[in-house]
């Protein structure tokens, strides 16, 4: 069979690990780069396909299949409505837009369209979220009560120094980090109604946030809470403790969400479950029955990017939306609003 001829559009750090995961699947091969800067030449050299300064470009003269937007957040809206245009599906890698309002005209453009469009939250193509939603929805928590769940690490002092534009409004964990927790509590509970937040700059002293606690209300009636921080030396967080990113040490005795119901709780990302096995067992006095659930481990992005060429086919929904890239984006913005002001905010999906 031949391959599924795929373009990506941006060199950068991500562009670049999409291009690695292409160029190892079976399903496609990679067709094009397309990105302006000097060093994407040798970007496009070294994996032997041609180089285009821009998407029109690209699709006048190598129409590829499908393409991976991986450009800068304020070009995605302006390069997702030519892919719409050139009737080329694309993954988009997420936040779907700079922000809600933007987000907003792309949705509709791509619902008006029937563009084929996955958002690229990774994280949903992972066998361990699997695994974790499987559990909840089997019933095997009963109903859910309680969310617990952080994303606490450290960022080093060169991140910033490298980047200064990150110690500025917008370049805190907020918006750059809790968009991917967002999207996995969503995945494991439901949609998320309403937040509120307190946030802090009191460790770096930046013009921006460095530690956030969230508190989240579920459409179900679950409650959750969430520590945020890039300034505190913990392992508790998704890249430290499921051992899919290699870049990153882990720790699996370390968790970063435990997922609590009426008939037991799941700690997430070592799966280890307790329950009570009958309802009048159920009572501090007595003990759980444990256990620790089997999963897989693979590469999220080389499960997305086979998702993503039978999304290009017309063989699959997106397993996220272009929407569910909006829902993301409203809760994020959401949670900095409410940290900001002092005030819950209403998320109920539009």
């Amino acid at each position: 069979m031949e391959k599924t001829r795929i373009a990506v559009a941006g060199a950068g750090y991500i562009g670049l690990a999409h291009i690695g995961v292409i160029q190892a699947s079976p399903a496609c091969a990679l067709s094009a780069i397309v990105d302006p800067s000097p060093g994407a030449a040798t970007v496009a050299e070294k994996a032997g396909v041609p180089l285009y300064r821009s998407l029109d470009e690209l699709f006048d003269k190598d129409r590829p299949d499908g393409i991976v937007l991986a450009t800068p957040n304020q070009l995605h809206v302006e390069h997702a409505l030519k892919c719409i245009a050139a009737d080329v599906p694309m993954l988009l890698e997420k936040p779907v837009a700079p922000s809600v309002a933007e987000a907003e005209t792309l949705v509709a453009e791509a619902e008006r369209t029937g563009a084929r469009i996955l958002i690229g939250h990774h994280r949903a193509h992972s066998p361990i979220m699997a695994r974790a939603r499987q559990l909840i929805e089997e019933g095997r928590l009963g109903r859910l009560v309680a969310v617990m769940g952080s994303a606490v690490f450290f960022k080093p002092d060169s991140y910033y120094a490298d980047a200064p534009w990150r110690s500025q409004p917008g370049g805190g964990p907020i918006l750059l980090n809790m968009i991917h927790e967002v999207h996995n509590l969503r995945m494991l509970c439901g949609d998320i109604v309403a937040v509120q937040a307190f946030a802090s700059n009191a460790t770096r002293g930046f013009a921006v946030e460095d530690t956030v606690a969230i508190n989240l209300r579920f459409a179900n009636g679950a409650l959750g809470t969430f520590m945020l921080s890039d300034s505190a030396a913990s392992a508790r967080s998704w890249e430290q403790t499921s051992q899919e990113n290699k870049a990153y040490t882990t720790y699996p005795d370390e968790d970063c969400y435990v997922i609590a119901g009426t008939s037991g709780s799941l700690s997430v990302p070592t799966m280890r479950l307790k329950t009570y096995g009958r309802a009048e067992d159920r009572s501090w006095w007595k003990p759980f029955d444990e256990s620790v659930v089997a999963i897989t481990r693979d590469d999220p992005l080389a499960n997305q990017i086979e998702h993503f060429v039978r999304v290009v086919h017309g063989e699959a929904e997106p397993i996220v939306s272009a929407r569910d890239g909006l829902q993301n984006l409203r809760i994020t913005e959401a949670i900095a609003k409410a940290a900001q002001t002092g005030a819950i905010v209403d998320t109920t999906p539009a």
